[in-house]
């Protein structure tokens, strides 16, 4: 027997299991078994698959119920959540740094920044420049600086075409005699 949760394995298991227990009823209504050194009557071989079956459709309802659950806690959360989020962040701008009343609402003020070592700042600015300079970014002062290099411009007229000119092209365009020598190829 498959211990997989899917609901086509579940399904499968159940007919089979139902399929035993009517087989088992049909030829042997009064029989008895041995299996494994123990003794089974055919009513206790049903009485167990049917607590199998029981068994298995109480896991489906309760997993049933879990999505249910599942998905209402999802959408409460989805609600109320940004609530709270802004209730949390009005009590800290009241409070500041009052612990002990933030701490009626389980809340703790917020940690200030703690400040950066002269080599932090180095390695940040250093990082910076490395950045500007990948990238090719400049500063305004350098971006005015830059020009572009246009000598001239050259206007060349389009005119649209008559209708003569397309039969003219397609006098033009007839095809001519092949080469000679390719004929009998």
């Amino acid at each position: 027997m498959s211990n997989t949760t899917s609901s086509k394995s579940k399904a499968t298991t159940l007919a089979k299991l139902q399929a035993l227990i009517s087989g088992l009823q049909k030829q042997f209504p009064n029989g008895q078994f041995t299996l494994g050194n123990t003794v089974f009557t055919t009513a206790a071989l049903v009485q167990a698959l049917q607590s199998l079956i029981d068994a298995i459709n109480a896991v489906t309802t309760a997993q049933a119920s879990a999505k249910v659950a599942v998905a209402t806690l999802r959408a409460t959360v989805a609600k109320v959540g940004p609530v709270v989020l802004a209730l949390q962040r009005n009590l800290l701008s009241m409070f500041g740094n009052a612990t002990d009343t933030l701490a009626l609402f389980g809340l703790e003020p917020r940690k200030a920044p703690a400040p950066r070592t002269g080599t932090e700042i180095a390695a940040a600015a250093a990082k910076a420049e490395a950045t500007r300079k990948a990238r090719g970014t400049t500063s305004k002062k350098q971006k005015l600086a830059v020009t572009g290099n246009v000598t001239g411009i050259q206007v060349i007229p389009i005119t649209a075409p008559t209708e003569a000119a397309p039969s003219a092209q397609l006098a033009t365009a007839t095809p001519t005699a092949p080469p000679q020598g390719t004929a009998g190829k």
